[in-house]
């Protein structure tokens, strides 16, 4: 089957499924980031980036979209646009909960066929205001990104008793098999790499507030000879974002 065949068929399963499940009432949400930030990388070539997004679930099953403005990123072959869209399950397994998805990454206006799928897998562990989690997220060998993708991950974050401020940290590391390293480059500029994000936010209602420093270890000389790893988008950087919940 071809990624075009599984992303259309994601997408059918999102949509369809969203009317289902707003049985209970979905969480839409809006937010603007001074950068859209992954895994350490800049998607939106440096520049603020608004977004909308929704999560339904229904007994154990989840379905989320997300849309993101991309700025004609360079990362993404002059994308102005990607859509999010995932669908999954969680489950518990005493203080412990397991989730597992499948997500199509659809981008709109970019030079090449840009689409990729990614599997994704993560556990979390919460006491009181505490809550730790560590997961994995796998792109299958695909022409778009190169070859193929791993990225392993592992984050914290802590409620302040008695406040509305949260400190939150995290890592992770990006690893794959290289069929062509100019494409590759888009989430593995000049390879394999490790990322790091430290930050805090503050919910008052509906809104949050958030401040993040996030970091790599990208060689910017490394990548620099790839156009889609957008080098000089690729490192240390602080970003700020707010977001409104419905």
């Amino acid at each position: 089957m071809t990624l075009k065949r599984l992303t259309l068929g994601l997408v059918l399963a999102a949509t369809s499924a969203l009317p289902l499940w707003a049985q209970e009432r979905p969480a839409i949400g809006v937010e603007l980031n001074s950068d859209e930030n992954r895994r350490g990388l800049s998607w939106s070539g440096g520049r603020v980036s608004p977004s909308a997004d929704i999560f339904a679930t229904q007994g154990p099953f989840e379905a989320s979209g997300r849309i993101v403005a991309l700025r004609e990123s360079a990362r993404h072959g002059g994308a102005g646009v990607v859509g999010d869209l995932s669908i999954g399950a969680s489950t518990m397994f005493g203080p412990v909960t397991m989730r597992g998805r499948v997500t199509g990454h659809l981008f709109g206006g970019a030079g090449f066929n840009a689409d990729y799928i990614e599997l994704g897998g993560s556990a979390a562990y919460t006491l009181g205001p505490v809550q730790v989690d560590v997961g994995a997220d796998y792109a299958p060998s695909q022409s778009a990104i190169g070859g193929d993708n791993l990225y392993l991950h592992a984050g914290a974050q802590a409620g302040i008793p008695g406040t509305p401020w949260t400190v939150l940290a995290g890592v992770g590391h990006s690893t794959g098999k290289t069929d062509d390293p100019f494409r590759a480059a888009r989430l593995r500029p000049g390879g394999d790499y490790s990322d790091w994000r430290v930050g805090v936010q503050h919910v008052t209602g509906p809104v949050t507030l958030g401040l993040d420093y996030v970091g790599t270890d990208v060689s910017e000389q490394a990548a620099s000879i790839y156009p889609l790893a957008d080098a000089r988008h690729s490192g240390d950087r602080i970003v700020g974002r707010v977001r409104f919940g419905f």
